[in-house]
């Protein structure tokens, strides 16, 4: 899910930001302590993105434990003054 923050940029810049998002891989023990990679931000086009991982039961409809084999995953993607 890409918010409207993202949705508002232009077509170039919107596909910059989702490749970086799926080629991200710079989690260190500052923006990653637990090691679950479910959290990412960088800058694209001067825009300052973050994107986060949430865990949902099957019908969405509360949270639910990541190691749950049913659980949904959402992937957010947002501007960083969104979040």
């Amino acid at each position: 899910m890409a918010t409207r923050g993202i949705m508002s940029l232009d077509e170039v810049t919107i596909s910059e930001i989702f490749v970086a998002v799926q080629d991200f891989s710079k989690f260190t023990e500052d923006n990653d302590p637990y090691g679950e990679h479910d959290f990412g931000s960088f800058t694209v086009a001067g825009n300052k993105v973050s994107w986060k991982i949430d865990y949902y039961t099957q019908d969405l409809s509360s949270g639910c434990d990541p190691l749950d084999l049913g659980c949904r995953r959402v992937l957010t993607i947002m501007l960083a003054e969104e979040y």
